[in-house]
Formats: structure tokens, C-alpha cells, sequence
């Protein structure tokens, strides 16, 4: 008897259409960077967004995030507040430019920024005679982080505000999108993102001029259109033409794939209704609209045998994937000498949480066989 097929995390979900796109691409002979499939792509995402500032499609989200720190001025040596607890991509780009990270802890009700230990570390960068040069904040698993608040922590302190919302391409705070509230906005459309162009990013500009530096920057800052010549030490950031159209195939139907990561997460809901010892990651309140890009649950009870690492264990026999949290940035090696605010939410978060698969394609037989194991876990 064959075994069931492994119910993967996150897959990648690609529509049935998308040959079509790919194939105008190659038609058109311009699969590499720039171009007009690029071009549209970023206005579709805009009109997505429904906001005028603009959007720079470029080759990964770290790209967007890179670019964004330097066009707001990070320079070697400066302080960067970010987020501790978040996929080591959120903090890199710092070290990139020889600025140094400031990890803050995490809040329990969003698993994102603690506002008050923002408050905190800025105390902190100010009394080193050095206020922070950008505040580095992450919507995490497609829940907005308490933005309002954080925003005008930054603009009290005149801090620009990056939002990292590579996770939380159709999350909302109080019916605003997720990457609109900060001076710059980062979105990843990465193989396990809410949509994928293969791999790829953005760059949302509340600055128009910026947004230009930022292609400039992108393209090698190729000053000239008659010969080599630059003007500055460029990168090649810009989004490939190829990728493009596969992103455009995608947002098709991105409020469908939406309403199926809450249909998901909702489905976990009621999977663990009646168990006590598990709590499943919602938004706090009607102001915040989750994409729920990955449904995370955490074991709050003592009970030594029911546990996440158990529980993957499990999971894994049965041929369903589950992951761990990320472990806080503060606890490795290549950051574990940097300052750090806050208590032990962050690390405890990592400690008790798994993340569930949350991929589009999941369909009934999967449901089921995932439900039929949560079953079998907690009532043995």
C-alpha cells in the first residue's frame, strides 16, 4: 500500500493559467530584469493596495529591506531597532550596511513588537547619544504588528519606520494595508508566501523620488543609457521579467487565497475548541484583518508529554509537516553580543509554538487526515 502523499507547510500554489502568463513573457523576449511585465505587476499591486505611493518589484524581500535601509539613511555604526523574534532576513540587511541591530522583544497578543520595550530601547540608543536610525517593524504569520502605536513612537522621535510585511500581503490595521503606515514597506514573494513569483520582493515608497533612487540602486545605478557608466555602487536587486508574470498570474485571485488561509485558520479553531493545553495565534481585536499566512498554535500547559517537539514528532510520522517558531535573534551566535529589550516572551513563544500547515492547495482529504491526527495526539 502507498504511502499518503506528505502534507507540506507552505507550498507554493500555482494556478492552473499561469503557463499563459509565462508564455506572453517569453513571446515578448523579455524574461530578464525591468520591462513592461514588471511594470504591471507593480501597478496591479498597487491598485491592490489601493494607494498611490509607489511600488519597486524587486528580486527578494531582503532586496526590498536593503534598499529601504539605505534610502532611509542607515549608515555604518548607527542603531537599528527590529524585532527579535522574526526570520533572520529581518535583521541581516542591517548588519549589511555595518549598522547594528537592537533586538526587541515580543508582545503575546501578536507575537510582534512590544511597544513599551520600543519605547525602552529608544530611552536606551538616546542616552549613547545615538538615536536609532530606523525602527525595523515585522507583521509576523499575517497579523499586524500594533502599528498605530509604533508609528508614533517613530514619528515623536522622527525615526523612519520600515514595515516588514513580508507575510502580510492583504493584512490590515483598522482597514489600512500592512506595509502603508511606515515610510517604506517590504512585501516577499517567496515560495511559501501568500502569492510567489519563484522568488521576489517589493519595495513600497511612501517618497516618489525615493522610489526612483530605489530602481536607480536596483539596476547597478547605471547612469547612462549609451554606455557602462555608474553612479554610485549599485546592486542587482531588479525583478526578472519571468518572475513577474508568474506574480501577475497569481493576483488574480489573491482575495481568494486570502479567504482560504481564514477559512484555515478557522478550521483550526474549532480542531482545538476543546483542548485546553492549546492556544491558536488570533488577532486581538476587529481592528486588526489577519491574512493568517501560517495558522500557529502553543502548548500553555504543563504537561510534559503533550509538547510542540512531541507533537511535530507526531505530526511527522503521519506525513504532516509542522515548524517551530523562529528562535529569537538575541539567542544565536552571529547576534547573541547585541543589546536586547524586553523579557522572555519572545523566547518563550519559540519554546511552546509550531507552526501548522496553512498552504492554498490543502484540500478536504487533507483536512482531514490533519484533524484526525490532532485527534489521535490529544486524546491518547
Amino acid at each position: 500500500m502507498a504511502e499518503p502523499k506528505k502534507i507540506a507547510l507552505a507550498l507554493p500554489f500555482i494556478d492552473t493559467d499561469a503557463t499563459d502568463y509565462l508564455a506572453e513573457v517569453v513571446n515578448q523576449n523579455w524574461v530578464t530584469s525591468g520591462g513592461p511585465t514588471v511594470t504591471k505587476f507593480e501597478n496591479q499591486l498597487q491598485e491592490f493596495l489601493q494607494t498611490e505611493r509607489e511600488v519597486v518589484a524587486l528580486n527578494s524581500g531582503t532586496a526590498a529591506l536593503h534598499l529601504a535601509l539605505k534610502l532611509a539613511g542607515v549608515q555604518r555604526g548607527d542603531f537599528v531597532l527590529c524585532q527579535t523574534m522574526s526570520f533572520v532576513a529581518s535583521a541581516n540587511p542591517i548588519a549589511y550596511l555595518g549598522a547594528i541591530p537592537v533586538f526587541i522583544d515580543s508582545e503575546k497578543s501578536t507575537y510582534n513588537l512590544a511597544s513599551k520595550y520600543v519605547k525602552e530601547a529608544i530611552t536606551w540608543c538616546l542616552k549613547q547619544n545615538k538615536k536609532p536610525a530606523a525602527l525595523v517593524a515585522v507583521h509576523s504569520f499575517g497579523i499586524p504588528c500594533q502599528v498605530e502605536e509604533i508609528a508614533k513612537l517613530c514619528k515623536d522621535y522622527e525615526i523612519p519606520l520600515i514595515e516588514d510585511a513580508a507575510e502580510a500581503l492583504g493584512s490590515k490595521y483598522k482597514n489600512q494595508p500592512c506595509g502603508l503606515f511606515g515610510n517604506y514597506g517590504i512585501l516577499s514573494f517567496n515560495g511559501n508566501k501568500i502569492i510567489t513569483t519563484g522568488g521576489g520582493g517589493a519595495l513600497i515608497c511612501k517618497d516618489a523620488q525615493k522610489a526612483e533612487e530605489a530602481r536607480h540602486l536596483s539596476r547597478q545605478a547605471k547612469s547612462s543609457a549609451t554606455g557602462f557608466e555608474h553612479d554610485a555602487v549599485g546592486y542587482n536587486y531588479a525583478m526578472p521579467g519571468f518572475n513577474a508574470a508568474l506574480g501577475l498570474s497569481q493576483l488574480q485571485n489573491l482575495k481568494e487565497r486570502i479567504q482560504k488561509k481564514r477559512e484555515l485558520h478557522h478550521f483550526y479553531h474549532e480542531c482545538f475548541a476543546k483542548i485546553e493545553e492549546i492556544e491558536v495565534l488570533t488577532a486581538p481585536n476587529a481592528a486588526y484583518y489577519a491574512n493568517y499566512w501560517l495558522t500557529v498554535i502553543r502548548f500553555t500547559g504543563s504537561n510534559s508529554t503533550k509538547n510542540p517537539e512531541r507533537f511535530q514528532a507526531f505530526l511527522a510520522e503521519k506525513g504532516i509537516e509542522a515548524r517551530f517558531l523562529w528562535k529569537p535573534l538575541h539567542l544565536q551566535e552571529i547576534y547573541d553580543e547585541h543589546h536586547y529589550f524586553g523579557a522572555q516572551n519572545a523566547e518563550t513563544l519559540w519554546k511552546t509554538g509550531l507552526c501548522l500547515p496553512s498552504g492554498c492547495g490543502l484540500i478536504k482529504e487533507d483536512l482531514n487526515r490533519i484533524q484526525q491526527a490532532i485527534n489521535a495526539y490529544f486524546s491518547a
